[in-house]
């Protein structure tokens, strides 16, 4: 796909792929319906542009992932989990193929931006993280609602956050549950860069023209040393491992997940009976 080429559009329409800049594609979630949120189809599509971008035949130097009508992601689809879904399938439907497209942005050689037009909420707001920089309007909210909804979120997601805005930070988004402005997110480290709503689309493909410019074996090589420093830092032993996978796994199985999914799609407060 060239500068100008049409705009692909995957999972029904709610993904488009089109390529604004040399070097550039661009991957913006369409969504509207459901503020944007990630479904099964979504994600899949997701990991396959960037597979297919990863190629060494590929001539894509950047990637940048973005969302439509005012907004980047509301998060995962939760009408997939509270619509009658069993207790077994919840933890399926958000972990897969959720951390493969996650994994495959870790994977991707060449740098990759968020560039956020509109609010970022929970498993959107990992998504943007998952990417190497990040931008975002001044007027929008960012927040992680797993306390709002009795789940205990991945190791390797909060360890994303911690590794970009600390312990301390993270503990305040994950156990308040809240939402933060975007001038809080850039001190914070969340965000790279502030841009006013009608600047966003420009500062993100003048930031990601330069990405796409710069040399490729520094920005490979770079990326690579960056991500193999912050595993070693962040190796768990297999047992504790376990351990945390177990906690995750048990809040799948809890009455206070199922309630906190009823009492949202409901829009009342939750009752919780911690288990």
């Amino acid at each position: 796909m060239s500068p100008g080429a049409p705009q692909r559009e995957l999972a029904d329409g709610k993904l488009l792929v089109d390529r604004p800049a040399d070097g550039v594609v661009r991957l913006t979630i369409s969504n509207p319906r459901k503020r944007n949120a990630l479904n099964h189809p979504i994600l899949d599509a997701i990991s396959t542009v960037l597979g297919e971008e990863a190629s060494p035949r590929s001539s894509t130097r950047c990637l940048v992932v973005t969302g439509s009508h005012g907004m980047f992601s509301a998060g995962y689809e939760i009408g997939e989990i509270t619509n009658g879904v069993v207790q077994e399938e919840a933890e399926r439907l958000v972990a897969h193929p959720f951390t493969e497209a996650i994994e495959a942005l870790d994977a991707f050689p060449f740098p990759t931006l968020a560039a956020l037009p509109g609010h970022t909420i929970g498993g959107g707001l990992e998504l943007a993280l998952a990417c190497d920089l990040c931008i975002a309007t001044e007027r929008i909210k960012l927040g992680m609602p797993p306390a709002k909804l009795g789940l205990v979120y991945s190791h390797t997601g909060l360890r994303r956050f911690i590794d970009t805005i600390g312990a301390a930070r993270t503990r305040e988004l994950f156990l308040l549950g809240s939402y933060i402005e975007a001038g809080t997110a850039l001190q914070w480290g969340l965000v790279n860069q502030i841009a006013s709503a009608g600047d966003l689309e420009h500062t993100a493909l003048r930031v990601a023209s330069e990405l796409a410019a710069n040399a490729p074996l520094s920005q490979t090589g770079n990326k690579r040393v960056i991500a193999a420093l912050l595993r070693a830092q962040s190796a768990l032993p297999t047992d504790v491992e376990q351990e945390l996978i177990a906690l995750r796994r048990a809040s799948f199985e809890s009455h206070d997940l199922r309630e906190g999914m009823s009492a949202f799609a409901e829009k009342r407060a939750p009752r919780w009976r911690g288990e």
